[in-house]
């Protein structure tokens, strides 16, 4: 019998322990003590054409900046290998704009191979909006999965961009498993909404069989439209790792932008609701902490887990 799937209704009023404890065993008996380590690189920065209100990078955005085209492939490559030697498994080349251009995509193809070749490292992409043949050229080249987050939820979605729409994201992750190619898609939170808009965003990534679903949490950036949103609390950011973990139980839940700063001293609690994966080495147009620090922290998490009964 198809087990029952879970609603908000079923788990809204749960304390925040019972759900953390509830989530983290998930975690454990879906994937053991696993855990993924990936580094992106910022490969072209800034003029974007879209309005998103959190980002640094969009066309409403006063923010400072530093803006520049593609970087060019030794430059790739030399990040490629010191997110290697930092320990990430995967790289992702991320660029700015609505999607990214036939001349470009031919440009980031050629990257894929390269650094598959040249590095051994795999290789992720985050271009925007893209199409099947867009990403069967980038899978023939060697890359493993595509990265296009939610956001968040349907119907909040219009507060956070209308220059492109909710449906053209969800149609791009379709496409990205339609190609046979690994999805990781997310969203950011603190933006406004509320926890049920979360809990439904979480909702259309379990339709959507996503691999890995990365977690931003807003830190509000001088010069963007969100510049005095209030940062969220500890518990809200925990009770949405859990959310994620126990509608997605087979992905990677992965800490994103917004860890070390809303987190703080409370990091390794989102590993102990459910979260089981990181960004590390800094983020698009923030840094993070040093390598050598998250390391360190994950190794400490697998002993903890080891004794936990599930």
């Amino acid at each position: 019998m198809k087990q029952k799937e879970i609603t908000y209704e079923d788990i809204k009023n749960l304390p925040l322990w019972a759900l953390c404890n509830m989530a983290l065993k998930v975690k454990l008996r879906e994937r053991g003590t696993k855990f993924g380590l990936c580094t992106i690189t910022n490969a072209k920065s800034g003029n974007c054409s879209e309005n998103c209100t959190f980002c640094a990078q969009s066309a409403i955005s006063r923010a400072r900046i530093e803006k520049y085209p593609l970087k060019p492939l030794d430059r790739i490559l030399k990040e490629a290998r010191e997110a290697k030697t930092n320990g990430a498994q995967r790289f992702s080349l991320v660029t700015s704009g609505k999607g990214p251009s036939e001349r470009l995509l031919e440009k980031i193809a050629e990257y894929v191979h390269e650094i598959r070749e040249k590095v051994g490292i795999k290789v992720c992409a985050s271009l925007g909006i893209i199409d099947k043949k867009g990403l069967k050229l980038l899978k023939e080249a060697g890359l493993t999965r595509y990265h296009h987050n939610l956001e968040t939820s349907e119907r909040y979605y219009p507060k956070v961009c209308t220059t492109h729409s909710f449906v053209e994201r969800v149609k791009t992750i379709e496409a990205i498993k339609e190609v046979g190619l690994e999805a990781c898609a997310g969203g950011i939170i603190g933006l406004g909404e509320d926890e049920r808009d979360r809990f439904q965003m979480i909702e259309v990534l379990r339709g959507l069989l996503v691999e890995s679903s990365p977690l931003n949490i807003l830190v509000p950036i001088s010069g963007t439209p969100l510049e005095n949103q209030k940062i969220l609390s500890i518990s809200e950011v925990l009770r949405t790792i859990s959310f994620m973990r126990l509608l997605l139980p087979g992905a990677a839940i992965r800490m994103a932008g917004g860890r070390e700063v809303v987190l703080g001293d409370f990091q390794t609690l989102a590993f102990m609701s459910g979260a089981d994966a990181m960004l590390i080495g800094g983020y698009l147009t923030t840094r993070g902490r040093l390598p050598s620090e998250d390391i360190k922290m994950v190794e400490e998490l697998k002993e903890i887990w080891k004794g936990v009964q599930v």
